[in-house]
């Protein structure tokens, strides 16, 4: 069974910086797209995903802020967050794009304006 494990996240001011890291474990993301989502109360949203040859795409909340990445021989999946507004603290979490593995525990990220 696959298993997704998520790290990194915290408190960060306004402007500042975080790097979330998203370990599998139990099965191999080298031929998957990868996302991550992030939920606030009542609702999850995916913000960034990754095709196997690397390319990035996001939405428009995050484009130009956030670089999803990926180390296929570690098995990871990364998301480095840079100029962090309040609007951006939530639950972050990583999966598949389709069809979703088992979520795991989430990052929380937590923006003070």
């Amino acid at each position: 069974q696959v298993q997704l494990v998520e790290s990194g996240g915290g408190d960060a001011q306004a402007g500042g910086s975080l790097k979330l890291s998203c370990e599998v474990s139990g099965g191999s993301i080298r031929l998957t797209r990868m996302a991550w989502y992030r939920q606030i109360p009542y609702k999850r949203e995916l913000i960034a995903y990754i095709f196997e040859d690397g390319s990035g795409h996001y939405t428009d909340a995050v484009k130009d802020r956030f670089i999803i990445s990926r180390d296929n021989a570690k098995n990871a999946v990364y998301l480095q967050m840079s100029d962090l507004r309040f609007e951006d603290t939530a639950v972050y979490y990583c999966n598949q794009i389709s069809p979703h593995w088992e979520w795991g525990p989430g990052a929380r990220v937590t923006v003070a304006s």
